[in-house]
């Protein structure tokens, strides 16, 4: 489990073949791992990735064929978004976050107005269902709130600090972005699933 509230950002450095996928090195930038045991998850982008070889400033991680079909931005090189997986003394600054990627979204708008910036993202239509408006969604594993929803349309500010901070000082319009709904949402809609059927 994550918060979205995002650690640091590292970079894809070097992207290996495999039979099945591929395994990126992962510079972490000034996020340390020295805490961090194989095996353990790391989010990258928004993806849960399991540590399977640690250096003292970068992490190995394979990435099955499935995942790269389903994300985005993990079979390039280039800036990441990452965040060690929660503990229980950890304090849940975001939001619950799994890693697991429902669908990619595509930025319609990221615009500046006065000091912050205005985030426009169309939802893949299954997921529009679950976008609520002041309910949380990660981005590239970023919480965040919503602030309105249209449709498979929904808006985002953001504040100086989160796009300084975080790989959204390098997204502009046209580019696709990994999305996580709310587990909240993701829960009730499998129990009204389940009583209706």
């Amino acid at each position: 489990m994550f918060t979205g509230i995002v650690a640091a950002v590292g970079r894809i450095a070097e992207i290996k073949p495999l039979p099945k996928g591929v395994r990126l090195n992962i510079h972490t930038a000034n996020l340390s791992i020295a805490d961090t045991k194989l095996g353990e998850s790391i989010c990258v982008n928004g993806v849960c990735l399991t540590a399977v070889s640690l250096h003292e400033s970068s992490f190995e991680a394979d990435v099955s064929r499935e995942t790269l079909e389903c994300t985005v931005g993990l079979d390039q090189k280039g800036e990441v978004n990452l965040e060690k997986s929660l503990t229980l003394a950890d304090r849940l600054g975001g939001h619950l976050v799994s890693g697991h990627v429902d669908g990619v979204g595509e930025v319609l708008k990221f615009d500046q107005i006065g000091e912050s910036w205005f985030l426009e993202i169309r939802a893949p239509g299954a997921l529009a269902r679950f976008i609520a408006r002041k309910g949380s969604v990660t981005v590239n594993g970023v919480s965040l709130t919503v602030n309105h929803v249209n449709g498979d349309v929904f808006d985002i500010n953001i504040i100086p600090h989160t796009r300084e901070v975080t790989t959204f000082r390098n997204v502009n319009a046209g580019d696709r972005v990994n999305l996580e709904i709310d587990l909240i949402a993701r829960y009730c809609e499998r129990i009204l699933s389940y009583q209706n059927s």
